[in-house]
Protein backbone atom coordinates (compact mmCIF):
# COMPACT_ATOMS: atom_id res chain seq x y z
CA UNK A 1 0.00 0.00 0.00
CA UNK A 2 1.11 3.12 -0.99
CA UNK A 3 2.24 5.53 2.20
CA UNK A 4 -0.70 8.29 1.84
CA UNK A 5 -4.48 7.83 1.49
CA UNK A 6 -7.69 9.55 2.57
CA UNK A 7 -10.19 8.92 5.31
CA UNK A 8 -13.63 10.47 4.47
CA UNK A 9 -17.10 10.38 6.04
CA UNK A 10 -17.87 12.31 2.97
CA UNK A 11 -17.62 9.66 0.89
CA UNK A 12 -21.06 8.20 2.26
CA UNK A 13 -23.01 10.92 0.46
CA UNK A 14 -26.60 10.47 -1.21
CA UNK A 15 -24.58 11.37 -4.73
CA UNK A 16 -22.19 8.48 -5.68
CA UNK A 17 -21.53 9.83 -9.22
CA UNK A 18 -19.79 12.76 -7.37
CA UNK A 19 -18.08 10.72 -5.35
CA UNK A 20 -17.11 8.52 -8.12
CA UNK A 21 -15.96 11.73 -9.78
CA UNK A 22 -13.43 12.53 -6.24
CA UNK A 23 -12.32 8.46 -5.82
CA UNK A 24 -11.17 8.42 -9.62
CA UNK A 25 -9.41 12.43 -9.21
CA UNK A 26 -7.68 11.10 -5.59
CA UNK A 27 -6.31 8.00 -7.42
CA UNK A 28 -5.09 10.40 -9.83
CA UNK A 29 -3.54 12.68 -7.61
CA UNK A 30 -0.92 9.94 -5.94
CA UNK A 31 -3.12 8.55 -2.77
CA UNK A 32 -2.94 4.95 -2.76
CA UNK A 33 -6.26 4.13 -0.23
CA UNK A 34 -9.65 5.42 0.03
CA UNK A 35 -10.95 4.79 3.54
CA UNK A 36 -14.87 4.23 3.60
CA UNK A 37 -16.32 4.55 7.26
CA UNK A 38 -18.80 1.84 8.37
CA UNK A 39 -20.92 3.59 11.31
CA UNK A 40 -24.02 1.39 11.62
CA UNK A 41 -23.58 -0.15 8.86
CA UNK A 42 -21.25 -2.22 7.08
CA UNK A 43 -19.74 0.29 4.38
CA UNK A 44 -19.61 -2.10 2.06
CA UNK A 45 -22.06 -0.66 -0.35
CA UNK A 46 -20.27 2.75 -0.28
CA UNK A 47 -16.82 0.59 -0.97
CA UNK A 48 -18.36 -1.13 -4.15
CA UNK A 49 -19.29 2.39 -6.27
CA UNK A 50 -16.25 3.96 -5.27
CA UNK A 51 -14.61 0.28 -6.35
CA UNK A 52 -16.25 0.73 -9.82
CA UNK A 53 -14.89 4.02 -9.97
CA UNK A 54 -11.03 3.21 -9.72
CA UNK A 55 -8.65 1.31 -11.32
CA UNK A 56 -5.64 0.97 -9.22
CA UNK A 57 -6.43 2.58 -5.47
CA UNK A 58 -6.89 -0.03 -2.62
CA UNK A 59 -10.25 0.86 -1.31
CA UNK A 60 -10.68 0.31 2.50
CA UNK A 61 -13.25 0.03 5.39
CA UNK A 62 -12.15 2.03 8.02
CA UNK A 63 -13.78 0.39 9.58
CA UNK A 64 -16.76 -2.43 9.04
CA UNK A 65 -18.64 -2.71 12.18
CA UNK A 66 -18.88 -6.78 13.45
CA UNK A 67 -22.29 -6.05 14.84
CA UNK A 68 -23.79 -4.49 11.95
CA UNK A 69 -23.47 -7.04 9.69
CA UNK A 70 -23.08 -11.11 10.10
CA UNK A 71 -19.55 -12.44 9.59
CA UNK A 72 -21.14 -14.88 6.79
CA UNK A 73 -22.47 -11.62 4.81
CA UNK A 74 -18.96 -9.95 5.09
CA UNK A 75 -16.85 -12.97 4.04
CA UNK A 76 -19.86 -13.21 0.92
CA UNK A 77 -19.07 -9.35 0.25
CA UNK A 78 -15.27 -9.44 0.63
CA UNK A 79 -14.65 -12.37 -1.66
CA UNK A 80 -16.93 -10.72 -4.65
CA UNK A 81 -15.43 -6.99 -3.96
CA UNK A 82 -12.10 -8.79 -4.21
CA UNK A 83 -12.73 -10.69 -6.87
CA UNK A 84 -14.69 -8.35 -9.01
CA UNK A 85 -11.89 -5.78 -8.47
CA UNK A 86 -8.16 -7.61 -8.62
CA UNK A 87 -7.85 -7.68 -5.04
CA UNK A 88 -8.19 -3.73 -4.03
CA UNK A 89 -10.32 -4.22 -1.70
CA UNK A 90 -9.18 -4.19 2.52
CA UNK A 91 -11.94 -5.38 4.97
CA UNK A 92 -10.91 -3.09 8.10
CA UNK A 93 -13.26 -4.35 10.81
CA UNK A 94 -14.03 -2.72 14.71
CA UNK A 95 -16.03 -3.37 17.71
CA UNK A 96 -17.29 -0.06 17.38
CA UNK A 97 -18.40 1.73 20.74
CA UNK A 98 -21.19 -0.07 23.23
CA UNK A 99 -23.13 3.57 23.46
CA UNK A 100 -23.45 3.55 19.26
CA UNK A 101 -24.43 0.02 18.94
CA UNK A 102 -27.02 -0.35 21.47
CA UNK A 103 -28.65 2.57 19.74
CA UNK A 104 -29.56 0.22 16.48
CA UNK A 105 -28.98 -3.38 18.48
CA UNK A 106 -29.45 -2.69 21.92
CA UNK A 107 -28.13 -5.41 23.93
CA UNK A 108 -26.03 -6.77 21.34
CA UNK A 109 -22.65 -5.39 22.61
CA UNK A 110 -20.85 -8.38 24.47
CA UNK A 111 -17.21 -8.68 25.63
CA UNK A 112 -15.26 -7.15 22.12
CA UNK A 113 -12.39 -9.15 22.47
CA UNK A 114 -14.24 -12.44 22.73
CA UNK A 115 -16.76 -11.05 19.79
CA UNK A 116 -13.87 -10.28 17.34
CA UNK A 117 -12.43 -13.69 17.59
CA UNK A 118 -15.65 -15.14 17.00
CA UNK A 119 -15.82 -12.92 14.26
CA UNK A 120 -12.38 -13.59 12.89
CA UNK A 121 -13.11 -17.42 13.05
CA UNK A 122 -16.27 -17.18 10.89
CA UNK A 123 -14.11 -15.53 8.49
CA UNK A 124 -11.66 -18.11 8.29
CA UNK A 125 -13.96 -20.69 7.87
CA UNK A 126 -15.75 -18.87 4.56
CA UNK A 127 -12.39 -18.38 3.17
CA UNK A 128 -11.32 -14.95 3.94
CA UNK A 129 -7.82 -15.33 4.60
CA UNK A 130 -6.02 -12.74 7.55
CA UNK A 131 -4.13 -10.65 4.50
CA UNK A 132 -7.69 -9.57 3.32
CA UNK A 133 -8.71 -7.82 6.74
CA UNK A 134 -7.33 -5.00 9.36
CA UNK A 135 -8.63 -4.39 12.71
CA UNK A 136 -9.12 -1.19 14.08
CA UNK A 137 -6.76 -1.55 17.22
CA UNK A 138 -5.67 0.70 19.97
CA UNK A 139 -5.58 -1.34 22.86
CA UNK A 140 -2.64 -3.70 23.52
CA UNK A 141 -4.89 -6.84 23.68
CA UNK A 142 -6.67 -6.16 20.16
CA UNK A 143 -3.57 -5.31 18.70
CA UNK A 144 -2.39 -8.57 19.66
CA UNK A 145 -5.42 -9.64 17.80
CA UNK A 146 -4.59 -7.79 15.14
CA UNK A 147 -0.99 -9.40 14.95
CA UNK A 148 -2.21 -12.94 14.61
CA UNK A 149 -5.09 -12.96 13.21
CA UNK A 150 -4.85 -9.96 10.73
CA UNK A 151 -2.69 -8.22 8.05
CA UNK A 152 -2.24 -5.31 10.95
CA UNK A 153 -4.05 -2.70 12.39
CA UNK A 154 -5.94 0.47 11.38
CA UNK A 155 -5.46 2.75 14.91
CA UNK A 156 -7.67 6.26 15.15
CA UNK A 157 -7.37 9.31 16.58
CA UNK A 158 -4.04 8.47 17.89
CA UNK A 159 -0.03 10.60 18.21
CA UNK A 160 2.96 9.79 16.09
CA UNK A 161 4.15 8.15 19.92
CA UNK A 162 0.65 5.85 19.99
CA UNK A 163 2.25 4.81 16.16
CA UNK A 164 5.28 4.12 17.41
CA UNK A 165 4.07 1.72 20.25
CA UNK A 166 1.67 -0.48 18.09
CA UNK A 167 4.40 -0.43 15.54
CA UNK A 168 6.53 -2.07 18.61
CA UNK A 169 4.08 -4.02 19.96
CA UNK A 170 2.73 -5.76 16.44
CA UNK A 171 6.24 -6.01 14.79
CA UNK A 172 7.46 -5.98 11.30
CA UNK A 173 5.88 -7.58 8.49
CA UNK A 174 2.04 -6.73 9.54
CA UNK A 175 0.69 -3.40 7.81
CA UNK A 176 0.08 -0.19 10.38
CA UNK A 177 -2.44 2.27 8.96
CA UNK A 178 -2.91 5.11 10.98
CA UNK A 179 -5.21 8.15 10.32
CA UNK A 180 -4.76 11.70 10.97
CA UNK A 181 -7.19 14.40 11.40
CA UNK A 182 -5.81 17.19 9.54
CA UNK A 183 -7.41 21.25 9.81
CA UNK A 184 -6.10 23.37 6.89
CA UNK A 185 -6.08 26.21 8.89
CA UNK A 186 -3.48 28.98 10.42
CA UNK A 187 -5.35 30.73 12.87
CA UNK A 188 -5.41 28.47 16.16
CA UNK A 189 -8.53 29.53 17.98
CA UNK A 190 -10.42 28.74 14.10
CA UNK A 191 -8.55 25.21 14.07
CA UNK A 192 -9.04 24.34 17.23
CA UNK A 193 -12.23 24.86 17.19
CA UNK A 194 -12.97 22.15 13.88
CA UNK A 195 -10.76 19.94 15.66
CA UNK A 196 -12.71 19.98 18.51
CA UNK A 197 -16.01 19.86 17.13
CA UNK A 198 -14.84 16.35 15.01
CA UNK A 199 -13.61 15.14 18.60
CA UNK A 200 -16.46 15.90 20.96
CA UNK A 201 -18.49 12.53 20.20
CA UNK A 202 -14.79 10.77 21.25
CA UNK A 203 -14.57 12.12 24.40
CA UNK A 204 -17.80 9.88 25.93
CA UNK A 205 -16.14 6.54 24.28
CA UNK A 206 -14.14 4.70 26.97
CA UNK A 207 -11.87 2.60 24.67
CA UNK A 208 -10.60 6.06 23.38
CA UNK A 209 -10.52 7.62 26.03
CA UNK A 210 -8.66 4.79 28.26
CA UNK A 211 -6.31 5.11 25.39
CA UNK A 212 -5.10 8.77 25.48
CA UNK A 213 -4.68 8.19 29.23
CA UNK A 214 -2.62 5.33 28.37
CA UNK A 215 -0.51 7.32 26.06
CA UNK A 216 0.17 9.92 28.90
CA UNK A 217 -2.67 11.96 28.97
CA UNK A 218 -4.42 13.33 32.42
CA UNK A 219 -7.84 13.18 33.29
CA UNK A 220 -7.76 17.46 32.80
CA UNK A 221 -7.20 16.84 29.06
CA UNK A 222 -10.07 14.66 28.12
CA UNK A 223 -12.57 16.32 30.44
CA UNK A 224 -14.68 18.50 28.77
CA UNK A 225 -14.17 19.25 25.43
CA UNK A 226 -10.63 18.45 25.20
CA UNK A 227 -7.35 20.29 26.88
CA UNK A 228 -5.17 22.13 23.69
CA UNK A 229 -2.70 20.19 24.36
CA UNK A 230 -4.85 16.69 23.45
CA UNK A 231 -6.03 18.53 20.31
CA UNK A 232 -3.14 19.44 19.24
CA UNK A 233 -1.43 15.87 19.64
CA UNK A 234 -4.63 14.29 18.18
CA UNK A 235 -4.88 16.96 15.63
CA UNK A 236 -2.36 18.79 12.89
CA UNK A 237 -3.38 22.07 11.49
CA UNK A 238 -1.96 24.70 9.81
CA UNK A 239 -0.50 24.49 6.21
CA UNK A 240 -0.36 22.11 3.88
CA UNK A 241 3.00 22.02 4.54
CA UNK A 242 2.60 21.97 8.34
CA UNK A 243 0.14 19.25 7.95
CA UNK A 244 2.85 17.01 5.83
CA UNK A 245 5.04 16.96 8.44
CA UNK A 246 2.43 15.57 10.74
CA UNK A 247 1.93 12.96 8.54
CA UNK A 248 5.69 12.46 8.25
CA UNK A 249 6.05 11.83 11.69
CA UNK A 250 3.82 8.90 12.02
CA UNK A 251 5.36 7.58 9.32
CA UNK A 252 8.88 7.88 10.70
CA UNK A 253 7.28 6.60 14.15
CA UNK A 254 6.03 3.09 11.93
CA UNK A 255 3.26 3.90 10.24
CA UNK A 256 3.66 2.31 6.81
CA UNK A 257 0.26 4.21 5.41
CA UNK A 258 -1.32 7.25 6.65
CA UNK A 259 -4.69 8.05 5.92
CA UNK A 260 -5.43 11.57 6.48
CA UNK A 261 -9.02 12.96 7.38
CA UNK A 262 -9.85 16.74 6.49
CA UNK A 263 -11.85 18.36 9.07
CA UNK A 264 -13.75 21.30 8.56
CA UNK A 265 -15.88 21.47 5.23
CA UNK A 266 -19.44 21.86 5.19
CA UNK A 267 -21.05 18.84 5.96
CA UNK A 268 -21.44 16.56 3.21
CA UNK A 269 -19.07 18.79 1.13
CA UNK A 270 -16.09 16.87 -0.45
CA UNK A 271 -13.37 18.77 0.51
CA UNK A 272 -11.41 18.49 -3.06
CA UNK A 273 -9.62 21.56 -2.49
CA UNK A 274 -7.96 20.77 0.78
CA UNK A 275 -7.34 17.21 -0.57
CA UNK A 276 -5.75 18.72 -3.96
CA UNK A 277 -3.49 21.06 -1.89
CA UNK A 278 -2.29 18.37 0.09
CA UNK A 279 -1.68 16.34 -2.73
CA UNK A 280 0.77 19.28 -3.80
CA UNK A 281 3.42 18.69 -0.73
CA UNK A 282 2.88 14.70 -0.75
CA UNK A 283 3.31 13.51 -3.95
Amino acid sequence: MKPYGVWAREFRTDNPAEVGQAAAELEKLGYGALWVPGGTDSGLDTAEKILAATTDVTVATGITNIWSTPACETAERTRALGSAHGGRFLLGLGVSHESMVDRFRPGAYRKPLAAMTSYLDELDKEGVTPDRRVLAALGPKMVEVAKNRAAGAHPYLVTPEQTAAIRSAIGPGRLVASEQGVVLETDPARARQLAREALHPYLAMPNYVNNWLRGGFTDDDVSGRGSDRLIDALFVWGTPEQCAARLNQHRDAGADHVCLQVLGTPAGELPMTQWRELATVLF
